[in-house]
């Protein structure tokens, strides 16, 4: 990401040091709803205006956070929203405003939304300081500032809540979504993002991944059904999962049969779920998977896919068949620049009017297609849940799960804006 800009004067770095301090200071005891006027009132000394707008976890609109003046801006026809898409900084103009920036904002490398900037000074609102890369550095640290603040308020604001599941989730829903991970996660050997729909009706459908040292563990469910039996047996498996990995368990075969026990406890008709649990050891590139009953995660390569990792499934999780073969863990070798996709049936068993599965050819065409195109993990699956709903009418008649995981070493690099001549 390169070091903080070589600034103009000491009074400019003083100037951006007590907004930087003053925000953070301020932000202690800030609630949710007084974060944009918060900012605002920070940049004001350097001849600034800023607005904080929030994406919904549809990725579809983006929601400013000035309370009393809400905003709703498309999040795919905008070009608020193509800095969001894009990772990068961008120029335009208001009617009411004139020259603005929009300063894609994250959490880490989770995608939170933007900022919008805009100018106090007449001189800089009519050309907003286009070819000022310092500015744009300082806004981008400013804008990471507010993206982790904004993920602390998150657990305890049912505002920011709605504005982020734009509408009311079902209860089936909101269990699961407390249970997730942040949707992107990275550094600088691995890219891992994920999503999740139908946003407010998921039941069944979830994802997960850790980070221990050089090993990474992912896993994708779906379990039977749509209501809230289905959720609780998803968190059910992925409670089982996370409390085999974390009592130290490393064995993939073990941790599914943990997680079969515990979905076991539930009682009535018998309960289960397909995954795809796996661990990628970061340093090597070596995969170990198992699929228990899930359909097989694809690889990518060179712009390709190449196979699709069709190992021996075991039965699904919760499924205890006495005497039945032990679960065959497989390993394959991946190499520098592949990109795996782990995928649940609501993505290619959606279909349209007509009866037409979106289907895994559609789905490995449009893989295909990202990674020639150079998107970010992010962007890629956005773009790829974009087409599934348009294909289905725009609302989808089963949880739809994507994970992708690129092995790289420049692939966080998609996530940040362009480093601009004269960064240091």
């Amino acid at each position: 990401m390169g070091r903080l800009p070589v600034v103009k004067t000491s009074d400019e770095q003083a100037a951006w040091g007590r907004v930087l301090a003053r925000i953070i200071d301020a932000a202690h005891l800030a609630a949710a709803d007084e974060l944009a006027v918060m900012l605002d009132d920070a940049v004001a000394e350097i001849g600034l205006t800023a607005n904080v707008l929030v994406s919904d976890a549809p990725q579809r609109v983006l929601t400013s956070m000035r309370i009393g003046a809400e905003r709703h801006i498309d999040l795919a026809n905008s070009l608020a929203g193509r800095a969001y898409q894009l990772g990068e900084i961008l120029h335009g103009t208001e009617p009411d405003d004139g020259a603005v920036i929009w300063v894609p904002m994250i959490d880490g490398t989770d995608r939170l939304g933007v900022l919008q900037v805009g100018f106090t000074d007449p001189a800089r609102r009519s050309n907003g300081a286009a070819d000022d890369t310092d500015l744009q550095r300082w806004l981008w640290t400013l804008a990471g500032l507010m993206g982790h603040i904004i993920a602390t308020k998150f657990v305890y604001s049912d505002r920011l809540r709605r504005w982020r599941s734009n509408g009311s989730l079902s209860a089936a829903s909101e269990l699961l979504w407390q249970l997730l991970p942040p949707r992107t996660f990275a550094t600088e050997r691995i890219v891992v993002s994920a999503v999740l729909e139908p946003t407010e009706q998921v039941a069944g459908d979830a994802f997960d991944y850790n980070l221990d040292g050089d090993v990474v563990d992912l896993a994708v469910f779906d379990a039977v059904g749509h209501d809230l039996r289905a959720s609780v047996t998803t968190a059910l498996a992925i409670t089982g999962v996370r409390n085999a990995r974390r009592s130290g368990e490393q064995d993939l075969a073990a941790i599914a049969e943990f997680a079969d026990e515990l979905i076991a406890t539930q009682a009535g008709s018998v309960q289960f779920a397909t995954a795809v649990l796996a661990r990628l050891d970061t340093g090597t590139g070596v995969l170990d998977y198992l699929n228990a009953g899930h359909p097989p995660p694809l690889l990518v390569r060179n712009g390709k896919v190449v196979k699709e990792l069709d190992a021996p499934p075991r039965f699904p999780l919760g499924v205890v068949v006495p005497g039945s073969r032990p679960a065959r863990v497989v390993r394959e070798q991946l190499e520098p620049g592949d990109r795996l996709l782990l995928y649940s049936d609501g993505i290619v068993e959606a279909r349209d009017r007509d009866g037409e599965f979106f289907g895994e050819h559609r789905l490995m065409e449009m893989a295909e297609h990202a990674a020639a195109a150079h998107l970010s993990a992010p962007e890629t699956l956005r773009r790829l849940v974009a087409s599934v709903l348009q294909h289905q009418g725009g609302r989808l008649q089963d949880d739809a799960t994507l994970l992708l995981v690129d092995w790289s070493a420049d692939a966080h690099l998609g996530l940040f804006p362009t480093l601009q001549p004269g960064w240091s």
